[in-house]
This record gives C-alpha cells, sequence and structure tokens, in this order.
C-alpha cells in the first residue's frame, strides 16, 4: 500500500436510498408548491392575506378541505381553501379532474388493444407515480364510457347553418370473425362562426337504415337553423337529408366526386382531367361554373373518356350549391375536407388497437378523441366570419 494513502473502509453509496429520499423531496416540493399556489390564489379572491385586516377584503377564510392528488412525482395532498360567501374556483387545478383527458384515453387504448394488466400498471406508475389495478382499468373504462355517452348525447344548443357529415370504417371481432363497423360523425358551424362536434354514432354500415337514425337523432337533440349539409354522396344520406331537413341545401364535397370521376380515367390522363375539373370550381358564379363544366364534358368526349364524361354531366350540378353562398365562405363548404382532417386524426389515433372487441368500444374511443379535439384549439377558435351569411334573408333553390 502506497504511503499517505488513508486506511479503512471505502465509502459505499446506496443508490436505492438516495433515489427513494430524493423522490420524496420532489413529491413534497409539488405538494409544498400547489398548496403555496393554491393560498395565493384564496389570497387573490379574498383581496388580503390571511388574518390581514383592510378595507378592500371581499371575504375570509373557512377552513379547508383535503384532496389527494396524482402526479408523476407521487400522490400529494393538497389544502383546499374553503371561503365563506364565494365560491372558490382554483384555475390551477380543477376540482373535478384527476388525471387529463388524453391520459384518460390513453389508458383506454391501452385497454382495447389487449395490454396486459402487469404492462398497464408499470406504464401508469411512470405516468402518475401510482399503480393502477386490473380492476381500477376496468372501473375508470366504465366511467369514461359513462362520461363519454352523455357528451355525445347531450342537448344541441343554438343555429348551426354549416353542418360536416362523414363516416370512418373500423374492424371489429366477431363471433371469430372479422367484420367492419362504421362510426357516422357530425360537427357544425354556429351563428357565431365556431365549430361544435354534435355528434357520433354506431351504424353497421353507412347505408340509408344508418344515416336515416343518425340524422333523426340530431334532429330529436335540437339541430336546427341548418342551411347547407356538406358530405360525400353517401348512399341513402342524401335521402335523409331530404327526409329529416328537406328545407337545407346539399354540398356535395368536390373533392370525392374528383375521385369519382378519376376512377373512369386512365392513369396517365388523371392529372389533365384534374386540371379540368378544378377550372370548373374556380369560375367566378355558378352560371360560368357550369359552362365550363359544359365544355369540360365535351373535352372529355373528344378525349374518348366517355363513362367519365357522363359522371361530370350527372353529378356537377351537386357539386355547386355553394355558390349560392357568401363567396368569403366559398373555401370552407365546397368540400368535406374539414371534417377529413379530424378523421385521419381519428384513423391515428385508433390504429393502435386494431380490431376493436366490438362496435361500442369503437365508438367510445372516436368519441373520445372528438371530445379531445372539441376542447382544443380546434372548437376554441373562431373558424368564420358568419356575418356574411346572416345578411342573407333568403337563399335560391338550386336546380336538381
Amino acid at each position: 500500500m502506497s504511503e499517505g494513502r488513508p486506511q479503512g473502509k471505502i465509502i459505499s453509496i446506496d443508490e436505492g436510498l438516495v433515489k427513494s429520499q430524493l423522490g420524496e423531496v420532489v413529491r413534497e416540493t409539488v405538494e409544498q408548491t400547489l398548496n403555496n399556489l393554491l393560498d395565493a390564489e384564496a389570497d387573490e379572491l379574498c383581496g388580503a392575506r390571511r388574518y390581514e385586516r383592510s378595507v378592500s377584503r371581499l371575504d375570509t377564510r373557512a377552513g379547508h378541505y383535503e384532496r389527494n392528488l396524482h402526479t408523476k412525482a407521487g400522490m400529494v395532498k393538497l389544502k383546499v381553501p374553503k371561503l365563506r360567501t364565494i365560491p372558490f374556483e382554483s384555475a390551477i387545478i380543477d376540482r373535478y379532474r384527476r388525471r387529463e383527458c388524453s391520459v384518460e384515453e390513453a389508458l383506454m387504448e391501452m385497454y382495447l388493444a389487449g395490454v396486459s394488466v402487469r404492462r398497464v400498471e408499470d406504464i401508469t406508475e411512470a405516468l402518475w407515480g401510482t399503480r393502477v389495478s386490473a380492476g381500477v382499468v376496468s372501473k375508470l373504462n366504465q366511467e369514461l364510457y359513462d362520461k363519454i355517452d352523455t357528451w355525445r348525447n347531450r342537448k344541441i344548443e343554438g343555429s348551426f347553418p354549416y353542418v360536416y357529415l362523414d363516416g370512418i370504417v373500423l374492424k371489429r371481432t366477431w363471433a371469430d370473425e372479422i367484420r367492419n363497423v362504421s362510426i357516422l360523425v357530425a360537427f357544425g358551424v354556429n351563428n357565431d362562426g365556431y365549430r361544435e362536434i354534435l355528434g357520433a354514432c354506431e351504424g353497421a354500415k353507412e347505408d340509408k337504415s344508418g344515416w336515416g337514425s343518425f340524422i333523426a337523432s340530431l334532429k330529436d337533440r335540437g339541430l336546427t337553423g341548418v342551411r347547407l349539409f356538406i358530405s360525400d354522396k353517401c348512399m341513402g344520406l342524401v335521402e335523409s337529408l331530404g327526409e329529416y331537413y328537406p328545407e337545407a341545401q346539399w354540398q356535395r364535397c368536390s373533392v370525392h366526386f374528383y375521385r369519382n370521376v378519376f376512377t373512369n380515367v386512365p392513369s396517365t390522363k388523371v392529372k389533365d382531367v384534374a386540371a379540368m375539373l378544378k377550372a370548373i370550381h374556380a369560375q367566378e358564379d355558378r352560371e360560368a361554373s357550369i359552362e365550363k363544366a359544359e365544355q369540360v364534358i365535351e373535352k372529355l368526349k373528344v378525349m374518348k373518356l366517355s363513362v367519365a364524361a357522363r359522371t361530370v354531366e350527372e353529378g356537377i350540378r351537386e357539386t355547386l350549391t355553394y355558390t349560392s353562398f357568401p363567396r368569403e365562405h366559398w373555401r370552407s363548404i365546397r368540400t368535406n375536407n374539414p371534417m377529413e382532417r379530424i378523421m385521419r386524426e381519428i384513423r391515428r389515433r385508433t390504429r393502435v388497437v386494431g380490431n376493436f372487441p366490438d362496435g361500442r368500444s369503437a365508438l367510445m374511443l372516436v368519441t373520445a378523441r372528438l371530445r379531445y379535439i372539441a376542447g382544443r384549439e380546434w372548437g376554441t377558435k373562431r373558424y368564420m366570419d358568419m356575418n356574411r351569411l346572416a345578411g342573407m334573408a333568403s337563399y335560391q333553390v338550386l336546380d336538381a
């Protein structure tokens, strides 16, 4: 042994103990910080600090109540202030929201995807700092289902001049076979120009029976003031709209219409035909669009594309309904693209599940995602200036 080196045991560090103590320090810090914020909020509502004498005081404290909150740092105990006359509504912590909606949705996705109980416990511990058992997972999903059903079947308030409709086809397991299940979705733009998810329902397929039931449910829940429906030409949809909303007009999505035409066009000519079709909808008014469409039809016949020409001739007027509405709205109501963007987001979220155990599970996950979207910027940002539409006392009924 070298001279000068101290003798004795080498100091060892218990990493587990250090991590445990460090985790407790973090948890206590989070708990103290949240309680300090709650106290500060209470002082602001009262107009004075606790025990402070002030002429600007609006209320006084009446003690507090305790509640637990799951955080990534672990379980913390909050002391929520109570005031004598003013209700204490914390902007820091939502009183009834113990976990984020996105986390609840992720938990439901794991459950529907067949993730093992042990894996669910590991994931929830990583998310919240506590392990969630299989019984809690099942209970949470049922509570979430009830909450989603309440939101899905809520009364529709106000008028919605524009309503977008579409469906998404998912897979479900039925008697050891994989079957399709359709989820039908509607959202509308209200008189103030804001978008709102109006509803979703399960349909065996996108037929007249499914669409008829869905549209009837929207009407029963209070959907009024519709002046224009925007959708693809789904089987039975147009008939159902005429049955329940005969006063409203229907706009066939021009993008979907293009795709219908392209099915009868060779791949080498799709680009040219697409330019011709877009030129129809680039005109300044309905009359000019119809005149341009007649030219396109003749050109398609010259190109030996008679089936495509007939498709354009039979359906082009259904795609021009938007021209009787304010020009500023044309871009938003000419296609069903606003709904398509929502459907892409739903598809991304449902892809992780694969095959659903049943149609209700598919409906619940889709609706959960719709509710999440509605609560984000999508539903809180003004989408259109509806003053233009308000100035239209009546609208022209277009020829068939």
